[in-house]
């Protein structure tokens, strides 16, 4: 059963179990204790943390071990603003990081201090003198993800970095899905990233502090990891991360070119086969690994489902797919449809002949699902004339309000509009970007008794 989403937790490395075995009969010792098992144990961790500091680029003496990527994120993001807090209570922050770095940031701004969310463009991307526009004079702290971890684009982490170390800021890096393809360029002040997303154990996370950011550890004090990471070290897990992270990185230039390849066809085949799809995220600048593609009128979390039927396991940023109703906070910033949404991230040693049946598999489910929905399968009749028209589409969750839209927009004359009540907060997001696809015009959103009224008029 093909696994294609390695993006949340990629399968653990032949080499990660064999240090895991290995140093579970080595490593269970004290490393802080003075006798011969502590002294064996003190070894492997330090044999590990330099493994992981030369990965990382960064002094054995920088880096600390953590229970979680999560836990080095909300750790390195609360040293670093405490370490400057006579500078002032500001934090700047791309619009797509990661939700550990988001809840970090409203974390912060609930015990009194502040942040902006630096938008993207299209791509995904942030533009670099914008990033530069929001730093302050009280500016503590920035961050930014190398790599987004939803639609595969690549940061301008260099051109950020420089600016901030001009600026005199430090900058955090978020390098959880990168790090496995190669280190970080840049002048950067933090950094974190997470051993599940390279093939290592769950459970370790990794944290830089270059000599000399201000940093002041949160909460209560321990001795261990440089007070920085309090409690004993899992050391069978940080001896395997280690061990996979090299391993990975030896042989991430020739899966690189391959699995690039085997995404360039996704995208391209994709585009061409399932129509009304936008495939989102930069095209070059992008994770190896990594493609998202929207489906229009497709109820995401239902193809997900078929998908996984027919033996593929995927991920989604759809608000189909989610409790919350809410779209991902990725697709929202970056303004591009969310419905029907589906990420691909391929594992290293992934078989091209599974990508050829994921292609394969691929357009029927999505026709499968459009046709249950009722979604139009092709392009509206020129109609006679019409009155403008009101849609209906309260109580009813993405995509019906864009299926129900389709539907009519050719009932109303070229220059008349449809408006869509829709109380779905996807319909914010996926109406404006069906205008954007079907090259009509998005008017724009008006208040309601109920949800909102997204108007639209139709220009062909």
């Amino acid at each position: 059963m093909p696994y294609f989403d390695t993006a949340s937790a990629a399968p653990l490395h032949p080499v990660a179990r064999q240090a895991l075995l290995a140093a579970l009969d080595e490593g269970w010792a004290d490393p802080a204790r003075l006798y011969r098992e502590g002294r064996r144990a003190r070894l492997l961790l330090d044999a590990a943390r330099e493994a992981a500091a030369e990965a990382v680029g960064c002094r054995p003496d920088e880096l600390v071990f953590t229970s979680s990527g999560t836990t080095a994120v909300h750790a390195g993001i609360a040293g670093a603003l405490s370490g400057r807090r006579r500078v002032g209570r500001h934090l700047a922050l791309s619009a797509v990081e990661h939700s550990s770095v988001l809840h970090s940031a409203a974390a912060h701004e609930a015990a009194g201090g502040s942040f902006t969310e630096v938008p993207v463009e299209r791509s995904g991307a942030v533009d670099p003198a914008a990033y530069a526009g929001a730093l302050r004079a009280d500016t503590a702290l920035a961050c930014l993800q190398s790599a987004n971890h939803e639609v595969g684009t690549e940061q301008p982490v260099a051109e950020v970095a420089a600016l901030c170390a001009e600026a005199g800021v430090p900058l955090l890096v978020d390098a959880a899905q990168s790090l496995g393809w190669g280190p970080v360029a840049g002048r950067w002040s933090l950094l974190t990233a997470s051993a599940h997303k390279w093939g290592g154990p769950a459970g370790v996370g990794l944290l830089a502090v270059r000599k000399g950011v201000r940093f002041a550890p949160q909460g209560p004090a321990g001795e261990r990891e440089s007070g920085r990471a309090p409690g004993f070290e899992n050391l069978p897990a940080i001896v395997a991360a280690a061990a996979s992270l090299r391993a990975v990185r030896e042989e991430a230039a020739a899966e690189a070119v391959r699995l690039r390849a085997l995404v360039g066809r996704i995208r391209s085949v994709v585009a061409g086969r399932v129509g009304d799809v936008e495939v989102v995220g930069d095209p070059e600048r992008r994770l190896p690994h990594l493609v998202t593609f929207s489906c229009l009128y497709v109820d995401g979390e239902t193809l997900l489902h078929e998908l996984d039927r027919h033996g593929f396991s995927v991920s989604s940023g759809s608000s189909c797919t989610s409790s919350t109703l809410e779209p991902s906070h990725v697709l929202k910033a970056m303004g591009v449809l969310s419905e029907g949404n589906v990420r691909v991230s391929l594992p290293m040693g992934t078989a091209e002949a599974d990508v050829d049946r994921f292609l394969d598999v691929l357009p029927g489910l999505v026709a499968e699902v459009r046709e249950r929905l009722g979604a139009p399968v092709s392009a509206p009749p020129s109609p006679a004339p019409a009155a403008s028209l009101v849609v209906d589409a309260l109580g009813r969750r993405c995509p019906i309000p864009v299926i129900e839209l389709a539907k009519v927009i050719g009932e109303v004359p070229v220059g008349a509009t449809v408006t869509v009540l829709a109380d779905d907060e996807a319909a914010r997001l996926d109406i404006p970007a069906w205008c954007e696809m079907r090259e009509q015009e998005y008017v724009g959103e008006e208040p309601a008794d109920r949800g909102s009224a997204y108007v639209v008029r139709r220009l062909s």
